[in-house]
């Protein structure tokens, strides 16, 4: 009889052991099944927030350029075409928008060249830049926000 009871009492510590091992290895199994989901989800966010990224750039350059015709094609005699007036004031408030949206999607160091180029866009435009030609006064503040870009876009 103390045999079978010794038998029995194995057995029944067999079987909790065995019912511990299970839970364990379910709960290992789930625990590395959330940090996967959590790596997935991290993920998707990084590359939904560059896609983000991505076209408020191109929102900007597209803004620059359209502010860089404007400045092209600005009549001589100043206030002489409000056509061209109320076209230029429209794509420069559209610059300023994609330029602090451009702003709040992307690095710091990002931040001043866009501005700037912003700025170096407005003075062209408005002719506020001297005898300098329109080309000369933007190239540097051009290269330098297209190089600050593409150093955001690389950073992960």
């Amino acid at each position: 009889m103390a045999m079978e009871v010794w038998a029995s009492i194995f057995s029944l510590a067999g079987v909790a052991l065995g019912g511990a091992l299970t839970a364990l290895s379910q709960r290992a199994t789930q625990r590395s099944a959330e940090r996967l989901e959590e790596r997935r989800q991290a993920a998707a966010t990084s590359e939904a927030r560059r896609a983000e990224q991505m076209q408020a750039i191109k929102d900007f350059i597209a803004c620059a350029q359209d502010a860089e015709r404007a400045a092209y094609s600005r009549p001589e005699a100043w206030g002489d075409d409000e056509d061209w007036n109320s076209t230029a004031s429209g794509v420069m408030t559209r610059l300023w928008i994609a330029e602090r949206h451009l702003v709040l999607l992307s690095d710091a160091d990002l931040h001043a060249p866009v501005h700037t180029f912003g700025r170096a866009l407005n003075q062209a435009v408005w002719r506020e830049t001297g005898d300098v030609e329109v080309n000369e006064h933007l190239e540097e503040h051009k290269i330098a926000s297209m190089a600050a870009a593409r150093a955001s876009l690389a950073s992960p």
